[in-house]
């Protein structure tokens, strides 16, 4: 018999030098076997291995799996790795599984040997793909390393897996017969533990008998003395049915012997059945007396009932009919309020009781508020109908009045010139005055709206138009004193056109923007707290939490703190309907004085919409409340406008570089690159609040300059690239303080940057190139013919050989001093900016070294032993020019 591979201690070391080139602490190796690897047939391997590959089939493959053992603290940790050759023969390690982590040992069952079988893991991160088989070349081989990770798992974890295809009772046999007296301790740093390496003829190894010596002897001693005879099942069908007869029999036996505490347990129950019916005799005689009683005594007190609840009913109809009486009376210093007495602010606190009355009488008499009998009573009817009679009268001369009321306070207003801005003074709109005025009819607009709320349309309507010429007239003054006395003069336009020392920009100390600024601040805060006077007024029924009734608040954040922050419902969400109807018909108009506005800033300064739009963007998002919808629309109409502006201001300015790409010839620096770093500059000056306006005016503007750059860069092919670097260069030089605090900017200047270097160097190489034209082609064609043969046949090439070499560095590097010279002048003629030269000029040398470094490398290959300057002989005579 061929010799195990367990025993075979050179492989044991080979293992072990193996595992101790990946790890850092050393492994003990208890055993190590060559095994062939190969794959089930695929899907899930429990139960389903399927065709298993022969041991001897081409598709396996070598491998050797060593049991390794390493301490750590008080443990000891088991590994099962598999290790296999490398190119040199040389074993490394492959995979590493924990002992700990072994769930299942099966032998496949399709293998007539017995030799393969299957290792199961529970940490494996796919179980979907199937597991290896592992090949044995005996099974003693297979047994005897079964046996050493199965001894492991008892040893170390306390128990061992679950293991199919093989008899276990019968592993333990073959350890048993195939163990020798040799033994060799395994121990470890802290935790120690023997193994038994058995040997005999076939070379077995068991580290422990899965059942211990004692044990088996018990285990034959209860089988022979239980013979249960279960292989025959007549036999062992008639031992079961013999054993419950003697069971019930038994059973039978113990009731007989119970007889005579039965017989006593008899006698008892009847002795008390006879006593329990002599009680319940008794208890039916008492009953009935009882019942007799309970009937007279129910009788005393029902006439009782009766005489007190016709007394107390006839003590609550007089009460009753008295409330009832005081209900259907109307009291004579009401009716005279509500008949014919005079609305004066005087009269209103009579007015306001009587209304109360009134509104509290109705409401008695409602059907659902009182008995439906007294509801059907005629006196009842009667005084209804009249109260509602009375209720009419009321509100159709409470409407009267206060339609008349509020045009006539108002134009008491517009009479005094004294509430409107004047030549030199700017009077803000103050309706403190009138508010208080208007303040003493409040509740009464509340009771005309309870009582009928149809009469409220007609009253909103009359509130709203008068309350309209009053404040127009107060926006129209406002907005014609604020141009006229502005000292802001018409601003230079910013312009792309004419010279490019022209249109330098004014300074924004006089911006028009300040007049829009204190149209805004006085007039917003005072239209928010209109509208929110009027919801409280007119009595809206939707969610306010009050607003300013004076005209301090000049922030947007102020009037904007008066919002509501609770959703209306969905009555409010109606009211909230009328209510916007209501405020566009009280401030319908005003628009135009803003436009007004607006329209003049942007004549005199198109730059002055980025502080306006700024202002603008401040109010709208300090304008939280519901109340103030038309405020809102008013604030979004005014952003639109000034976009508007803004955007055709910006379209202009676009057109204006656009036309620079009819020009014929083009020179130097274009004008409209200085000219844009001015705007932009300017344009910094004016951001108020939000830079979204500036920055999308920056995207479309460089991105034309670009274009149109590009564009006229190409009417003259032959100066593409200096026109390129000469204006990106000016782009980036005008713009660099600007371009490190904005980042629109900033991102447009790295785009110049990466422009002007690709157009530096395309300009270098073409210099270059004019210069040094054949030692450079020399150098193309040797790359070329590398891709197809070695160095070494170059130079037997046509026009490749060593004295073609020498001719053609000779007519290049001859009178190199004039040659650089020359480049330089290549490089300087056509340069409009001189202030790019040094640069341009230190950035060709050091591209012609490169390309230079690049060809003596290639030479070297070529033409080892060929004598041609160095590189560092050429970058001293670059720098001695």
């Amino acid at each position: 018999m061929a010799r195990s591979s367990a025993d075979d201690m050179e492989l044991k070391r080979a293992c072990e030098a193996g595992i101790l080139s990946k790890e850092k602490a050393p492994e003990k190796v208890v055993m190590c076997m060559r095994v062939a690897k190969g794959r089930t047939s695929g899907g899930t391997w429990a139960g389903k291995a399927g065709k298993l590959a022969s041991r001897h089939s081409n598709m396996a493959k070598p491998r050797v799996l060593a049991v390794t053992t390493k301490p750590k603290g008080q443990k000891t940790k088991a590994f099962l790795r598999v290790l296999k050759y490398s190119n040199g023969g040389i074993l490394e390690p492959a995979k590493v599984y924990k002992i700990k982590h072994l769930h299942k040992v099966e032998v496949a069952t399709n293998d007539p040997s017995g030799c393969t079988f299957i290792l199961g893991f529970d940490n494996l991160r796919s179980q979907s793909v199937s597991p290896p088989q592992w090949t044995m070349r005996n099974k003693d081989d297979r047994n005897r390393l079964l046996m050493c990770v199965l001894n492991l798992c008892k040893e170390l974890l306390g128990g061992i897996p679950k293991v199919s295809g093989m008899d276990i009772v019968e592993m333990a046999i073959w350890a048993k017969e195939n163990t020798t007296t040799k033994a060799t301790q395994v121990s470890t740093n802290d935790s120690p533990f023997d193994s038994l390496v058995l040997e005999a003829d076939s070379q077995v190894a068991l580290e422990k008998d899965l059942v211990s010596q004692a044990e088996e002897e018990d285990i034959e001693a209860l089988l022979g003395n239980y013979v249960m005879a279960i292989g025959e099942a007549e036999a062992f069908s008639e031992r079961m049915k013999r054993e419950l007869v003697a069971l019930e029999s038994a059973n039978v036996y113990a009731l007989v012997e119970t007889e005579s505490v039965v017989d006593e347990v008899l006698q008892g129950l009847e002795v008390a059945t006879i006593c329990v019916e002599d009680m319940d005799e008794w208890l039916g005689i008492f009953n009935i007396k009882l019942r007799h009683m309970r009937e007279d005594i129910q009788s005393i007190e029902w006439r009782n009932n009766r005489l007190e609840m016709q007394s107390v009913s006839n003590v609550a109809l007089g009460e009753e009919l008295d409330r009832l009486l005081v209900l259907l009376q109307i009291p004579p210093e009401y009716e005279v309020s509500l008949t014919g007495g005079s609305f004066d602010e005087g009269n209103m606190v009579k007015n306001i009781e009587a209304c109360e009355w009134l509104t509290s009488a109705i409401k008695n008499l409602e059907a659902s508020n009182m008995d439906p009998s007294y509801a059907k009573m005629r006196a009842v009817r009667e005084k209804r109908a009249e109260f509602v009679l009375l209720k009419c009268t009321f509100v159709r001369r409470a409407s009267e009045f206060l339609r008349n009321y509020f045009p006539t306070l108002i134009d008491s207003m517009l009479n005094d010139k004294d509430n409107f801005t004047q030549k030199g003074q700017l009077q803000r709109p103050d309706h403190a005055d009138m508010r208080y005025k208007c303040r003493t009819y409040a509740r009464l607009l509340q009771f005309i709206k309870s009582l009928d709320k149809s009469c409220m349309i007609p009253l909103r309507k009359a509130y709203c138009h008068s309350l309209n010429l009053l404040i127009r007239r107060e926006a129209r003054e406002y907005s014609n004193e604020l141009r006229n006395s502005s000292k802001a003069s018409k601003s230079s336009a910013p312009s792309f056109e004419g010279p490019a020392g022209a249109n330098q920009p004014a300074g924004i100390a006089d911006s028009p923007a300040e007049a829009y600024s204190k149209m805004i601040t006085a007039f917003i805060p005072h239209l928010v707290d209109e509208s929110l006077f009027l919801a409280h007024f007119m009595c809206f029924e939707v969610p306010t939490s009050g607003g300013s009734d004076s005209d301090e608040d000049s922030t947007p954040k102020t009037s904007g703190s008066s919002g509501s922050s609770a959703k209306p419902s969905n009555n409010s969400s109606a009211d909230l309907g009328v209510l916007n109807e209501c405020l566009q018909e009280m401030l319908d108009g005003i628009q135009e004085d803003f436009y007004a506005i607006v329209d003049w800033a942007f004549k005199l300064d198109p730059l002055s919409c980025i502080p306006m739009h700024g202002i603008t963007d401040r109010y709208i998002a300090g304008q939280k409340t519901e109340v103030a919808g038309y405020v809102s629309v008013l604030l979004d109409d005014l952003e639109s406008r000034i976009t508007i502006l803004f955007s055709r201001f910006v379209d202009d300015a676009c057109f204006q570089i656009e036309k620079y790409e009819r020009n014929v010839k083009q020179v130097g620096v274009v004008p409209y690159i200085p000219r844009f770093s001015q705007l932009a500059a300017r344009m910094e000056q004016y951001i108020n609040g939000s830079r979204d306006l500036v920055d999308q005016a920056y995207t479309k503007i460089v991105t034309i300059m670009f274009v149109t750059l590009e564009k006229i860069a190409q009417v003259e092919p032959k100066y593409v690239d200096i026109v390129l670097l000469e204006n990106y260069a000016a782009f980036q030089h005008s713009l660099y303080d600007l371009a490190n605090v904005v980042p629109t900017l900033a991102k447009y200047y790295h785009q110049a940057s990466e422009a002007y270097e690709q157009a530096c160097s395309r300009h270098i190489n073409l210099v270059i190139y004019i210069h040094f034209e054949k030692l450079f082609q020399f150098a193309r064609k040797i790359e070329e013919l590398m891709y197809n043969m070695s160095p070494e046949e170059i130079a037997f090439q046509v026009g490749m050989s060593k004295v073609d070499f020498r001719k053609m560095l000779k007519s290049s590097l001859t009178g190199l001093d004039k040659t650089i010279t020359a480049m330089y002048r290549k490089l300087q003629k056509n340069m409009t900016a001189e202030e790019l030269l040094p640069s341009l000029w230190e950035k060709c040398k050091k591209e012609f070294l490169d390309k230079y470094t690049t060809f003596l490398k290639l030479i070297a290959k070529i033409y080892p032993n060929e004598t041609v300057t160095s590189v560092n002989e050429m970058r001293d005579i670059l720098a001695n020019l």
